[in-house]
């Protein structure tokens, strides 16, 4: 390589001698954009109502940064914007300010969460985070745990490390169970593990979407009976539609008596259980034997944010472990590649780690409270003469118009999304047991009472 090549690039990357103003340039004239983009968030509502970008692909020659950073803008503007009022369709909560500086600080970083060589302080970070989580939930010190790309690796992982600790790798009668209103991901994860549909086995929920207690020992012993073999049951801690938790601690028991794994999917509520919040259902995750967790959800932690926590760390490393033989191991030092499916991570536990930081129990304890608060003030105010509800203890509400049949329900709720849409506001219209419902989820930390009001002039 000639050092006129050499110095053709000097420009991008960060160099190790001298200046690296033009970054700082850059990151600041990004910073720029992104900033005045929240700020015009009120004007231009949750989505953009028309879009001028065009996706470019690279060309012979790199473009200039300025053509860059005009096309960076109209990618912006177009983009779903979760910090204005009427954001409240999903579980997409604006970002925390200081886990937006995390995700930069991880980019910038750059290091590896596959191998502790890779990642010497981000490794030992995740692990004490891990750790933290595990004693503040209540499991004892032989607990850990490990972060992931979102709620479904987090659960592959666990359903994994179920099956690989019931010695059921490769057995075809290996089962296991989840509620019928679980999350659409369990389909996914019996696909990857290779499992067939059959082998995922759903479980009739009461009338207030919890999974059905006396339904779960019928299931159990059909499967017995059948010489199906459980590896795993997964309770639900807040469900899609309506945050429903199911009853965790009978559902212990029970998984006690037959030497069941019991997994939490604690995707959308887990976070509560850190907290002191009275909310019935939240507490005794640490009977299980692991719990997905996804600060993403509500905290404001930047995506993607979630956490795997297993009562015993040995058998994730049983399971994942494969010695990494292209890497350098030393003693003592865990490779944290070695605990779940993904291996090449990136320090995504940075902008957790300054989230909690930076709110504080206190200020993870108002986060969630609010949006309790607001669900309760929605629900209390809208007509419920003229609206069946369906919703749970946490802050997601679902509901359809009394006395409608299937097909005016799924017009009304396709119409009324898109009229409130034109108001700015967004909720979502799910999909459940082959019916269409109207969604709210107030996580919105920037929503307020008078938002609300406005949101239920419209419906009521």
């Amino acid at each position: 390589m000639t050092s006129d090549s050499i110095n053709k690039h000097k420009n991008l990357f960060p160099t190790s001698t001298g200046s690296n103003d033009n970054l700082l340039l850059l990151l600041n004239r990004t910073s720029e954009i992104i900033c005045k983009w929240f700020s015009d968030a009120d004007k231009l509502g949750p989505i953009p109502i028309e879009s001028n970008f065009e996706c470019s692909v690279p060309e012979e020659y790199g473009k200039s940064v300025d053509v860059l950073f005009s096309e960076i803008e109209s990618l912006i503007y177009s983009s779903f914007n979760p910090v204005h009022v009427g954001s409240l369709a999903h579980l997409d909560p604006p970002p925390l300010i200081i886990s937006i500086l995390g995700d930069l600080v991880a980019a910038g970083l750059n290091n590896n969460l596959l191998a502790h060589e890779l990642s010497p302080s981000v490794s030992l970070l995740e692990e004490s985070i891990c750790k933290w989580f595990s004693r503040i939930l209540g499991f004892t010190d032989l607990a850990g745990g490990v972060a992931a790309s979102g709620g479904t690796l987090s659960n592959l992982n666990a359903l994994v490390a179920a099956r690989n600790h019931a010695g059921l790798e490769t057995d075809p009668k290996a089962v296991y169970l989840i509620s019928e209103d679980a999350h659409s991901s369990f389909i996914k994860c019996t696909r990857i593990m290779g499992l067939e549909k059959n082998n995922l086995i759903k479980v009739k929920t009461d009338k207030d979407g919890c999974m059905d207690i006396i339904e779960l020992k019928k299931t159990i012993d059909k499967c017995s009976n059948e010489g199906k073999r459980i590896f795993a049951i997964v309770a639900t801690l807040g469900t899609t539609v309506r945050g429903a938790i199911d009853p965790i601690e009978n559902i212990c028991n029970i998984c006690n008596e037959k030497k069941i794994w019991l997994h939490i999917d604690g995707s959308i509520g887990g976070i509560f259980s850190i907290t002191n919040l009275p909310i019935n259902g939240i507490n005794n995750v640490n009977l299980a034997n692991s719990i997905t967790i996804n600060p993403q959800k509500i905290l404001g932690i930047t995506k993607t944010s979630s956490l795997l926590i297993v009562s015993n760390i040995e058998i994730l490393k049983n399971t994942f472990s494969t010695g990494l033989p292209y890497v350098s191991t030393e003693n003592n030092f865990l490779n944290r590649g070695e605990l779940g499916v993904q291996g090449s991570r990136p320090a995504e536990i940075i902008k957790l780690w300054l989230g909690l930081r930076f709110l504080g129990m206190h200020g993870i304890e108002d986060v969630l409270n609010s949006s309790i608060e607001k669900r309760i003030f929605f629900e209390n105010n809208l007509d419920t003469e003229k609206y069946d509800l369906y919703t749970g203890p946490l802050h997601i509400i679902s509901f359809l118009p009394k006395g409608m049949n299937k097909n005016e329900s799924d017009l009304w709720t396709l119409n009324k999304r898109l009229n409130l849409m034109k108001e700015n506001f967004m909720i979502s219209r799910p999909l459940f047991k082959n019916r269409y419902y109207l969604r709210a989820v107030f996580g919105n930390y920037n929503t307020s009472e008078s938002h609300i009001k406005d949101l239920l002039k419209l419906l009521n």
